[in-house]
């Protein structure tokens, strides 16, 4: 039986939980006066933190880095890091899962191809259809795949009530909208939800290829790009380096723009998914085509998307992928589900 909580027990964990707010808020409130820089600014802090963890990991570590590359941000971070920190740093990139026009410029560049532990048509028979968002995504798999031992974290989900570990206090963070439980709760889906798919296709054989060659990444995230990312980034900073994780993200204070520009600057090869960085008449840049990419399947993010999507260029770039995704993987019945449009 387990042991009754006492009251006291109960203060000293809302202090405690108290007392980590006050803390990051703070830590919250200093990255967005960061985030405010003007680019220039932005530019040199960059280079501080990517430089601070080059030699924290080579020297103190006698550790090697590399950038973990997927589309233009990371391609923009891997030139950035070769111009100012060192030419020979690696790129890795599971490039099967790219857009072909990606893979054109990760050989152009000479990144290192990382196979996925698992084939993507694998990954959604066996656990799910990558959609909404991770967090969004993993609270539904947990929804859907119910047992005692996630019953606890089933329940914050649906209330919002975080129970002990969560110093009993309510979350709004840890409950599912109910825009999502009208749909995943109130009736069942006719299709599974996980976010596992970046576990398979990326994480884990980019993490085996890390191990296996002493290594730590720089990965080209920005808070400014929301979901997780802006949760975690102005907490952890943008060197993070403790026992279990070491990694660097010179470019989270960055937003779209800085990101566009410093493209430019360093004659960054676009691929052609994106079209070409342009700008409006107000001055501000963007990517003719695609404003951002994935894997090929992913659904992440595509509720937030005007057309056309990521999915509407892969009709008009590859047919039979299209076709395959939408209709023989069911992931047009998933898109219909939640309201977006692919027709």
């Amino acid at each position: 039986m387990d042991r009754i909580i006492t009251e006291a027990e109960k203060n000293a964990i809302r202090r405690a939980k108290e007392e980590k707010l006050a803390e990051d808020r703070v830590k919250r409130a200093n990255f967005r006066e960061w985030q405010k820089l003007p680019y220039d600014r932005k530019i040199s802090h960059a280079w501080k933190q990517a430089m601070v963890f080059y030699d924290t990991i080579t020297q103190q570590y006698g550790a090697n880095v590399h950038v973990s590359v997927g589309g233009l941000d990371s391609i923009t971070l891997l030139m950035f890091l070769r111009k100012h920190v060192n030419h020979d740093i690696k790129g890795i990139s599971v490039s099967s899962i790219e857009d072909k026009s990606i893979n054109v410029v990760h050989k152009q560049l000479g990144i290192i191809d990382v196979m996925p532990s698992k084939s993507k048509v694998d990954v959604f028979r066996e656990h799910g259809i990558p959609i909404i968002s991770k967090d969004i995504a993993g609270k539904i798999e947990q929804l859907q795949n119910p047992t005692e031992k996630n019953a606890t974290v089933r329940h914050a989900i649906l209330t919002g009530e975080t129970g002990r570990q969560g110093g009993y206090r309510k979350s709004s963070r840890m409950k599912l909208p109910d825009k999502w439980q009208k749909l995943f709760v109130e009736q069942e889906a006719p299709f599974k939800v996980s976010p596992k798919c970046c576990y398979y296709l990326k994480e884990k054989p980019c993490d085996s290829w890390a191990k296996k060659n002493n290594s730590f990444p720089y990965l080209g995230l920005m808070a400014s790009e929301g979901g997780r990312r802006a949760l975690a980034l102005p907490i952890n900073g943008c060197n993070y380096i403790s026992k279990t994780t070491k990694r660097s993200c010179p470019f989270a204070i960055f937003n779209r723009q800085d990101l566009l520009t410093l493209a430019l600057n360093l004659n960054v090869p676009i691929p052609e998914i994106y079209g070409t960085i342009e700008r409006r008449t107000n001055g501000e840049l963007y990517t003719t085509k695609a404003q951002r990419t994935g894997c090929s399947a992913c659904c992440f993010g595509l509720h937030l998307d005007k057309r056309p999507h990521h999915f509407d260029y892969l009709r008009e770039d590859n047919t039979k992928e299209w076709e395959f995704w939408m209709y023989k993987m069911g992931v047009g019945e998933a898109l219909t589900y939640i309201g977006v449009g692919w027709e």
